[in-house]
């Protein structure tokens, strides 16, 4: 599908409807004891990477990649598969979880809302991936194609 026509220096998410839907963050905390408490991301829960160009120096273990520039109009998709797969919790982040992240979550959210589904939830990792890789080894060891000189950088 295309993008309708808007003015260049328009941001990018300024093509779709705001969101409505206010979303709650997880810390990264809990989704480190969920994934050392051996839960699995794709089963008990789906992690998702909304980072589209910046996606360099790693992410975390068992992560989707999906751009937010291109969610909003597969949330059908999404919201299908992850139905069909019994997942209960959806945790979008970007870098730090300040506009894409949060806006992801809050459009899939605002889908399950049009589709009067309270059986799944979306969240958004506190801190994004940037506040991930800066906690520490206990963190970083979780992380595929970990570079630590990405992160020196940030």
């Amino acid at each position: 599908m295309s993008t309708p026509d808007i003015p260049r220096n328009t941001p990018w998410h300024a093509a779709y409807p705001a969101p409505k839907s206010e979303v709650n963050s997880l810390p990264r905390q809990e989704l480190l004891r969920w994934l050392k408490e051996g839960k699995q991301p794709g089963k008990d829960f789906v992690l998702v990477d909304v980072r589209r160009n910046d996606f360099e120096g790693g992410t975390i273990r068992g992560s989707l990649n999906l751009p937010a520039q291109s969610l909003y109009h597969t949330r059908p998709a999404l919201y299908t598969l992850l139905k069909s797969g019994d997942v209960k919790r959806v945790i979008w982040y970007c870098g730090s979880c300040n506009g894409r992240g949060p806006r992801a979550a809050a459009w899939f959210a605002d889908y399950l809302v049009e589709k009067q589904d309270s059986s799944i939830e979306s969240l958004i990792l506190e801190g994004g991936i940037k506040g991930w890789a800066a906690a520490g080894s206990e963190y970083t060891e979780l992380m595929d194609e970990y570079d630590a000189s990405v992160w020196a950088k940030s």
